[in-house]
Formats: structure tokens, C-alpha cells, sequence
């Protein structure tokens, strides 16, 4: 099994066993996947901005040609030097051409595979789990130890120190997307450079919630029956990094939080002491279109469409090919629904 524990990917990483040329980088942590797999970029070419030496390809032109991905591999580069293929697997099945290129592996250039969220037996993990001459990295959201170290290399980098108390907060506002979390963290060294000591006030100026920011988007848009950014806002998520299971329980957790606060409405809150009442409260610059979806939902309609959107999360884990759109259609099919009630 070439499978890598969680352990061994860095080391992995930083320097790639030229034994397995192929490599298959997966996950539902879309940033980490993007990572890992720019790492293994720099890691196993001199200059990936030379074509000769670097080439991309969807996953869709080796649907219609299985046969290009071995070609590519075994194309001898025209100044010499080290060579690497990047595969977009996208949605479509490219197990054919990945098991020829198994059958027949280069041992002048690497093959580096950047997937989704796979199934254990979906048939590209499963191939490259088994084959001596591929190895499988998985990319599962960071843990507490994966966020600390990352905030300690980040923050060591820029000469900073960060007190208890801010370290804890940061640390509940980071995971989920490895990118974004570093993007705050960035921005956050930027913010503090020349203090020396981050303190809580600093979190609070300008770390938003890295697991969550770029889902609130497609969700407001999408309870708040707002049908035309949708679509707008499902792309800039998806273009983030954010999985489509991501989206859909980012869609979960909005919809258990508007029953929550239509049930207080309903006891006597206001919309706004309702808002209050989920943990984190409201932020502020939702609190509109929040406010919107809350006038336009009733507590039975909401209990449907969580429903609805289990039943969408499930068919998107069963069939990850379609998971996109699975994803994109239930949040349509919502904001139609709240459209339906407002007219």
C-alpha cells in the first residue's frame, strides 16, 4: 500500500521518492490539496513556468485520449532536465489513463494528480492506494496540532509572538481550508508587523472566520431567495477552494441556525435579539439578508429543507462525480423556494 499517513506527507513532499513517480493528491480540503500539490510542483520541476518542462491537462482531454497521459510522461524535454505533468481530475473518470501510465511509469518525470473529496473505493484512489509506482496523499481538514503548527510557522516567520488568550481565538477561526487559513494568518502578520506581540484586539481587527467566510455568500444568497447570485457566489466559493460538501453543510448549519432563531421570533425575540441567540451571533454585515431569509421562512418550511439538504449531501458522497452539481442545484432549489414564499 503507498497510501501516506498523515506523518510521512511533508517529508514526502519535501522530497519526493523518485520510486513513485506518480502521486495522487485528494481531499476534501481543497486548500491543502492546492498546497501540497504546488509543493510537489516546485519540488519536482526547475522551472514550472517552461512549457517543455511543465505541462497541465484536464481531466476531460484524457477522458477523450487515455493514451496522451503515458506520451506526456515519456516526452523527453528539449534542454534536458527535470519534467512533470499536472492532471486536473475535475469530475471525470481518468482511472484509464492513470493505469496505463502505472503500467508503463517514467522515471524522468512525475505525474502529479490533484483530485477532490474520493470515496475509499473510488477506482483513482484505489489504483494509486495499490500501486508500487504511485503513492496517495490524503488532505483532511487541519487538526487543533495541524493549526498550531501552522500558526507557530507562520507568526516565526514574521517575528512574532502572540499572547494566550489570541492564540485561542485565532485558533477557533482558522481550519477548514488550508489556504484561507494561511491567507489570514498572512494577513494577520501583516497587520502586526513592527509590534512584536499579537494580543486579542488584533484578532478581532482583522481575522475573519477562515472555515466560514467564503460559504456565507452562496448561503445568504440561497435562503434569502436570492436566485441571480447564487450561481455568482457558488463560483467564488468553488474558485476559493471550498468542496461542494463543504457548501452543503455550510447550508446545513445555516438552516438549523435560521430555525433557531425563527423558533425565538416566535416566543417574542426580535429579529434582531434572535440573531444574537446562535453561537457565533450574527455578524453585523449579514444581519440584512440574514433578516431577509428569517421574514420569508417558517419553522415547518425549514425543517423540509433540511431535509432536503441531508438528502443532497448524501447523493453528493454516493456520486462524487455529480457532487458539483448536486451542491449548486439544492442551493437553486432553495432560493426558489424562499422567492416563491415572498411573491
Amino acid at each position: 500500500m503507498t497510501a501516506l499517513k498523515t506523518s510521512d506527507i511533508d517529508r514526502f513532499i519535501a522530497k519526493p521518492d523518485p520510486r513513485q513517480p506518480i502521486v495522487l493528491v485528494f481531499g476534501p480540503d481543497a486548500g491543502l490539496v492546492r498546497e501540497r500539490v504546488d509543493a510537489l510542483v516546485q519540488a519536482s520541476v526547475d522551472d514550472a513556468g517552461d512549457p517543455f518542462s511543465f505541462v497541465r491537462i484536464e481531466g476531460e482531454e484524457l477522458t477523450a485520449n487515455p493514451a496522451r497521459l503515458v506520451e506526456e510522461a515519456h516526452t523527453v524535454p528539449l534542454f534536458g532536465g527535470r519534467r512533470a505533468v499536472l492532471v486536473k481530475a475535475g469530475g471525470r473518470n481518468i482511472t484509464p489513463a492513470v493505469e496505463l501510465a502505472v503500467a508503463q511509469p517514467s522515471t524522468e518525470c512525475r505525474i502529479i494528480i490533484e483530485a477532490g473529496d474520493l470515496r475509499r473505493n473510488a477506482p483513482l484512489r484505489a489504483l494509486c492506494e495499490k500501486a508500487k509506482v504511485a503513492a496517495a496523499l490524503p488532505c483532511y481538514a487541519d487538526s487543533e496540532r495541524d493549526l498550531a503548527r501552522l500558526i507557530d510557522d507562520e507568526l516565526g516567520a514574521a517575528g512574532l509572538t502572540i499572547a494566550p488568550d489570541a492564540r485561542a481565538a485565532l485558533m477557533s477561526l482558522l481550519g477548514g481550508d488550508r489556504l484561507a487559513s494561511r491567507g489570514e494568518l498572512r494577513k494577520l502578520t501583516l497587520y502586526a508587523q513592527g509590534r512584536g506581540r499579537i494580543e486579542h484586539a488584533d484578532i478581532a481587527a482583522v481575522v475573519s472566520d477562515a472555515s466560514e467566510l467564503a460559504l456565507d455568500g452562496v448561503v445568504d444568497a440561497a435562503f434569502a431567495g436570492r436566485t441571480g447570485e447564487v450561481e455568482t457566489e457558488f463560483a467564488k466559493a468553488r474558485a476559493g477552494g471550498s468542496s461542494p460538501a463543504a457548501i452543503i453543510s455550510a447550508a446545513i448549519r445555516q438552516v438549523a441556525n435560521l430555525h433557531k432563531m425563527k423558533l425565538a421570533m416566535e416566543g417574542g425575540d426580535s429579529i434582531d435579539f434572535a440573531m444574537k441567540r446562535v453561537a457565533p451571533p450574527v455578524h453585523f454585515s449579514r444581519a440584512e439578508i440574514v433578516g431577509a431569509a428569517l421574514r420569508v421562512w417558517s419553522p415547518a418550511r425549514l425543517l423540509r429543507s433540511m431535509a432536503q439538504l441531508a438528502d443532497a449531501s448524501l447523493e453528493a458522497r454516493r456520486n462524487a462525480p455529480l457532487a458539483e452539481t448536486v451542491a449548486q442545484r439544492v442551493l437553486l432549489s432553495i432560493a426558489v423556494s424562499a422567492r416563491k414564499r415572498e411573491s
